[in-house]
């Protein structure tokens, strides 16, 4: 209340708070974003090319000014001394104030999609910031592929999924430090047993890096071992039986009696026009990816009964499937959740393949009329789809794989393939 009775006006409502909020959120990302064009134009008053040859030959060498190289391959290099002064004049350390300049130089030079989307207020210039830390390492190539791929999601993707996009852009268009990255990775597999660092109450810590299969065929075993162990009358928790079938494992010579088929890995290898396989192999398992010579290892382990590689019918993401009962049948959930990939709710990231956390929500409610349909089932996550519920949010569907948005305050969003709009306050009745 204190705060609200500073303001000029008086907020006597909840919408006339979030208005508040939002202009303010509004005029901020607007002063980040001059922020950053500030910075860039103070990168270009001070390149590298106008220090002079006696400057750069000083007799005291190593005091004088020099030419530094902020961001990625084909961004501009700028003086050392003015990255000095910019951090001053903006309050940071001259590390901080080195880090925001490369990320502004990045976005200008190198990912000019993201760079459009931040100077046209589209894209929060923190988050922008946050993706051009990333591609720093890339080379110019990479880089533009990320851009051209991130930029229509910007706004929503979630850390794995960036995550899987740099990796294919290293794969790509630098395969040699892929190759060393993921021999570096193989090198660094471990299982480490704190044996000498026991709790007072008899615990130890474990902790290992493992190779892909090898980990879902340990993450699938631990599963079917602690469903066993809570048949069986034991009451722990879900993480306490995991651990409990883990030593079991170890008791009965690596492998459950109740666990002899290892886990199928459900690969998407891609061909290109010319017959050549893709550098990359999508597993289902994850919606992660690995170099194709891995391939070649688990062909080899599935050859000697260890391992399971399946292959999926495709799916046809434009066919119409439909059914008179209410429960959603297993080929209409796949097509809806391999069409949205993610909740549908306004900014929400959660992937629909989160078998356990997402339904298979009725756009229109089935009780009124809404049919089990392609064009009105659509993934929610279990906290959205209680919004949705109870809260007074309300939805509609356009067209299939695209969603209008309503919140009880009246703000309206749209979200589609390219992520979530923000459309503001729903206009007034006529």
């Amino acid at each position: 209340m204190a705060l609200i009775a500073t303001l000029e006006h008086p907020l006597d409502t909840p919408a006339d708070v979030l208005a508040s909020a939002r202009a303010e959120q509004k005029a901020a990302d607007a002063a980040e974003a001059r922020l950053l064009e500030a910075a860039v134009q103070w990168c270009v008053l001070h390149p590298a090319e106008s220090l002079d040859e006696a400057a750069t030959r000083s007799v005291f060498r190593g005091f004088g000014d020099k030419p530094v190289c902020l961001a990625g391959e084909g961004a501009p290099f700028v003086t050392e001394f003015a990255v000095v002064e910019f951090a001053a004049g903006l309050g940071k350390s001259e590390d901080a104030g080195r880090a925001y300049l490369a990320e502004a130089l990045e976005l200008r030079y190198r990912l000019p999609k993201l760079w459009a989307k931040v100077t046209s207020l589209d894209l929060p210039a923190w988050k922008a910031r946050s993706l051009a830390r990333r591609t720093l390492h890339l080379p110019k190539k990479g880089a533009a592929f990320v851009d051209t791929h991130l930029a229509p999601v910007a706004s929503t993707i979630g850390p794995a999924a960036l995550e899987r996009l740099l990796e294919e852009a290293l794969v790509r268009f630098d395969p040699d430090e892929a190759q060393r990255v993921a021999t570096e990775r193989a090198e660094a597999r471990h299982v480490t047993i704190q044996s000498r660092q026991v709790s007072f109450d008899g615990h130890v810590d474990v902790w290992a890096t493992l190779d892909l299969a090898d980990a879902l065929d340990l993450d699938d075993a631990l599963a079917k071992g602690a469903a066993r162990l809570e048949q069986l009358g034991c009451t722990d928790t879900l993480d306490a039986r995991r651990s409990v079938a883990l030593g079991d494992m170890a008791r009965r010579q690596m492998q459950l009696e109740f666990d002899t088929d290892p886990k199928p890995l459900v690969v998407h290898v891609h061909q290109h026009p010319d017959g050549t396989l893709d550098d990359i192999t999508r597993v289902e398992n994850i919606r992660g990816f690995v170099l194709t010579t891995q391939l070649a290892d688990w062909c080899i382990r599935a050859a000697r009964g260890q391992a399971t590689i399946t292959v999926k019918p495709v799916i046809d993401l434009a066919e119409r499937i439909h059914v008179e009962a209410y429960e959603v049948p297993d080929r209409l959930s796949t097509q809806t959740r391999l069409r949205d990939l993610h909740c549908v709710f306004p900014w929400c990231t959660r992937p629909a393949h989160a078998t356990s956390r997402i339904d298979d929500d009725h756009v229109i409610p089935h009780a009124r009329g809404g049919p089990t349909a392609t064009e009105n089932i659509a993934p929610l996550c279990r906290r959205h789809h209680r919004a949705k519920t109870h809260a007074g949010w309300s939805q509609q569907s356009p067209s299939p794989g695209t969603f209008q948005w309503r919140s009880p305050t009246g703000l309206t969003y749209r979200v589609d393939h390219h992520g979530t709009h923000d459309l503001g306050p729903e206009p007034p009745p006529t």
